[in-house]
């Protein structure tokens, strides 16, 4: 089955940023970004003037697309959770749903525990959020949005190209 195109709305938007600003304080963590598995920034919280988005986003898909190779090769479905420890900085990398990638740098002002625990609520809330726009792209969209294209007709693009 092929992936649909999902079309989010401001809406959407809004309660998405909501839920990751939440954690990045409630995890005390510095940057928390939500990306998309085709490594495309979402939306983000926290300090991300001091990170690449655009990279990390796309070095984040790379990674978890790489984790799931390895998950197939021992037998396993998928690896939902990574984490990278470093000298000072610390990444939490989660799957959310089919397509979301929930990514929280954090230091020594937190902990693991913590981040995991408000990282699991998040990631519930993210879901349904996700569940939503997708429930609304398979049903063919909202009602209430029309294309600006839905009123060319074939006879207006047969006088714009001449024939």
């Amino acid at each position: 089955m092929a992936k649909l195109d999902l079309v989010m709305f401001e809406e959407e938007y809004k309660q998405l940023q909501e839920i990751i600003s939440r954690l990045q304080v409630d995890s005390s963590s510095k940057v928390v970004f939500l990306v998309d598995k085709n490594g495309q920034q979402i939306a983000a919280s926290g300090d991300v003037h001091s990170i690449d988005a655009t990279s990390l986003a796309s070095l984040t898909a790379g990674n978890v697309a790489a984790t799931d190779g390895l998950a197939k090769l021992i037998g396993e479905k998928e690896f939902s959770l990574l984490f990278h420890e470093g000298e000072k900085d610390n990444l939490h990398i989660s799957i959310v749903g089919k397509r979301g990638i929930l990514v929280v740098i954090f230091d020594l002002n937190s902990s693991l525990a913590l981040v995991r625990l408000r990282v699991k609520k998040a990631a519930r809330d993210l879901q349904e959020i996700f569940e939503k726009v997708e429930q609304r792209a398979q049903s063919g969209g909202n009602s209430s949005f029309e294309s600006p294209f839905s009123e060319i007709t074939d006879e207006d693009i047969d006088k714009l190209f001449g024939d």
